[in-house]
């Protein structure tokens, strides 16, 4: 499947996450954000760039207990908690799936 966000072509796999990870910037990060409702702050940009943190040190999409875990870790206890990822990334599901969206990584393995 194929998509246009800001103009650039971008193949996109059946749930809508980006399928070539290297085409990922902050306007394909925008573009995504707009496509769920969710104006960016820099609290969200701080977590879409310490979920790609992750990705690359583990090749891998967090599921919640990790990411948090990371989260504790690299920015403390107060944004180490789920309250604080539901508050910033509202809607159906969990707010790591949303996140990996708009950091242009594959949906969590473990997230329906």
């Amino acid at each position: 499947m194929s998509n246009r966000l800001n103009g650039v072509s971008c193949p996109l796999d059946a749930e809508g996450y980006l399928e070539d990870l290297t085409l990922w910037n902050s306007e394909i990060a925008e573009a995504f954000a707009e496509s769920i409702d969710l104006p960016l702050t820099e609290s969200h940009w701080e977590l879409v760039h310490l979920m790609r943190q992750f990705y690359q040190e583990f090749d891998l999409s967090p599921a919640m207990r990790p990411f948090i875990k990371y989260i504790t870790l690299h920015l403390g206890a107060d944004k180490g908690k789920s309250i604080y990822l539901m508050r910033l990334f509202p809607g159906d599901g969990s707010p790591v799936k949303r996140i990996a969206l708009i950091a242009g990584l594959p949906k969590p393995d473990n997230c329906l």
